[in-house]
């Protein structure tokens, strides 16, 4: 009789993954071996093999001679198809190789297989997850070098997830930028230009849904790559090299220029401006850092102080400044003040600021220059016995409009006074009936404007606590302590510029939409993924079906293509299926 003994090989080592998952539960039910041992002999872990035990425990009618995914069609697998595989556990054996990295390594190889298919194919062949792994642990194999010069414009097609952002790409074509970073002698590589090193940082802060510690899992997609102008975003190393390769100067200019074209793109600007304090925390060791009041908090905590200034009219954020030391505080209010007669050569209209902004001989200089002004007065003891020392017929009452209803009626004491170190007479309000225990006191230089007007006035100021606190939330400023630190100054003004592209785009499309937060409009315009075809008259970027799409058809985005200057002037066509 012919001896078939030679086939053994294919039962004791089996290759199809049901064969091997049969093998092993038969040695560990039937032949009576040890759940470590049988997991050793068929190259399970322990916990895996108890799982499948488990499950069969279950299913005990389960066929272990049919697909045990879902959907998948028998049949014999073919030459690519076993080439595929091979090289998915090579890479994963070898190289430590997330599904992520091995799904983008095959497109390198010429053998594409999706991420779902390297899952598939680890999961059959028992390959357990990768541990949790440090910055340092990371495989270098994906890290491409960011260079200008290696940019690919041949015509191809790809998806992006950040197909949004191509709307600020049609947004900033006209946008002198590449002048306005060599006036501010940002600089710049051969492999790393101005223009693109400041559009990935942009691209960034524009794409709001993570904090940019997160740029490592960005750097595969192409999308955002083109959208800065590169072959690839640059690492988070490159990216802090950069920023600390500008020094104040550079701010101030490029701040000053930013919003003169930002005011020639269509952004208007206004003549009333709010102005606060941030402390932005800081939660390291370093002693030149000082202590400063958090209002989260409620406390004070090593930080970074920085002034801020909201144009009232606009809703966006226009000026920044992290160079303020404490002791510098009173002086705030001028700064800003010669700050923006620098940039319109006119003073402001209007100031309005909470009480550690200025002193009174600061509110004489506003005085002296024509800028009108509303902030709080202290509520000492003295002052507050004064105003409760009034007779009841002073008290009025007022109506207001833009209040919350039920606040709406509160009663006010208007008085002319003189203050010491104020040569001028100042008018002072007295709020009560507002939802406060003592009465809010303001005092301004306004004479002859409305109490209800300069309440109503002063109540908007705390919408800059509103857009703070967006900025904070949506364009992550508080993130020192992010994977890609940055000068704090580099990071407020990129958030300035981002803040004031989206108030463009709310401009734009429109209607209420123009003082939508940049979250609203990010959630409803900008967080599409698209495919985009490179062509070689044209780059199109097609967005699939949305409900907001015809608010973008109808603001006239979809009508012409527009030059992009950093990418070979190729012009840019955005559609909609």
């Amino acid at each position: 009789m012919k001896d078939f003994s030679h086939l053994a090989p294919v039962f004791l080592k089996p290759q199809n993954p049901n064969h091997r998952q049969y093998e092993a539960l038969r040695a560990l039910c039937v032949d009576g071996l040890s759940l470590p041992e049988a997991a050793r002999r068929f190259k399970y872990s322990p916990a895996y093999l108890l799982q499948l035990a488990g499950k069969l425990d279950k299913h005990p009618d389960r066929d272990f001679f049919l697909p045990s995914t879902p959907g998948r069609k028998p049949g014999l697998p073919t030459p690519v198809s076993i080439e595929r595989d091979r090289t998915i556990l090579k890479l994963r054996r070898e190289n430590s190789l997330s599904i992520l990295e091995i799904s983008a390594q095959l497109a390198r190889l010429g053998i594409p297989a999706s991420k779902t298919v390297v899952h598939r194919v680890l999961a059959d062949n028992g390959v357990p997850k990768l541990p949790r792994r440090r910055p340092d642990q990371l495989p270098r194999l994906l890290e491409p070098t960011a260079d200008r010069r290696s940019l690919d414009l041949s015509p191809r097609r790809f998806r992006s997830r950040y197909g949004g952002l191509f709307l600020f790409a049609r947004l900033l074509a006209p946008f002198p930028l590449a002048s306005i970073l060599e006036q501010a002698h940002m600089p710049g590589s051969s492999m790393l230009p101005a223009p693109n090193a400041v559009l990935s940082l942009l691209a960034l802060k524009l794409c709001g849904s993570a904090r940019h510690s997160h740029v490592d899992s960005e750097v595969c997609d192409p999308g955002l790559a083109l959208f800065a102008g590169l072959n690839c975003i640059p690492k988070r190393s490159t990216l802090t090299e950069y920023s600390c390769r500008l020094d104040p100067r550079h701010i101030r200019t490029l701040a000053r220029l930013w919003n003169k074209a930002l005011h020639e793109q269509g952004l208007p600007r206004g003549d009333s401006f709010d102005l606060d304090f941030h402390t932005i925390p800081y939660h390291g060791d370093d002693a030149l850092v000082g202590k400063h009041y958090v209002s989260k908090r409620s406390r004070k905590q090593k930080g970074i102080l920085a002034l801020v200034a909201r144009d009232a009219d606009t809703r966006a954020l226009c000026y920044g400044n992290t160079c303020i030391a404490k002791q510098d505080r009173p002086q705030a209010a001028l700064l800003f003040a010669d700050w923006w007669r620098e940039r319109t050569g006119r003073d402001p209209h209007e100031l309005v600021f909470d009480s550690t902004f200025t002193t009174r001989p600061g509110l004489c200089q506003l005085h002296r220059r024509g800028i009108g002004f509303v902030t709080l007065r202290s509520r000492t003891k003295r002052v507050l016995a004064q105003v409760a020392s009034a007779a009841q017929a002073d008290w009025r009452r007022v109506r207001l409009h833009n209040i919350g209803r039920r606040y709406r009626n509160p009663r006010v004491l208007d008085q002319r006074l003189e203050l010491p170190a104020y040569p001028h007479e100042i008018r002072q309000i007295a709020v009560t009936n507002i939802g406060k225990r003592r009465p809010i006191l303001l005092i301004t230089n306004q004479l002859k404007n409305p109490v209800p007007e300069i309440i109503e006035r002063y109540a908007r100021r705390m919408l800059i606590e509103n857009a703070i606190a967006e900025a904070i939330d949506f364009f992550h400023m508080d993130a020192l302590s992010s994977k890609v630190p940055q000068k704090i100054d580099v990071d407020l003004q990129i958030t300035l510029m981002a803040s004031g592209l989206y108030r463009l785009l709310g401009r734009l499309l429109g209607g209420k939409l123009a003082e939508a937060k940049a979250r609203t409009l990010f959630r409803k315009f900008v967080q599409a993924s698209a495919r985009i075809e490179i062509l070689p008259d044209q780059i199109e970027v097609r967005f699939g079906r949305r409900a907001y799409n015809p608010l973008l058809v109808q603001a006239g985005i979809a009508d012409e293509p527009v030059a992009i200057p950093w990418l070979n002037n190729l012009p840019l066509k955005i559609a909609f299926l």
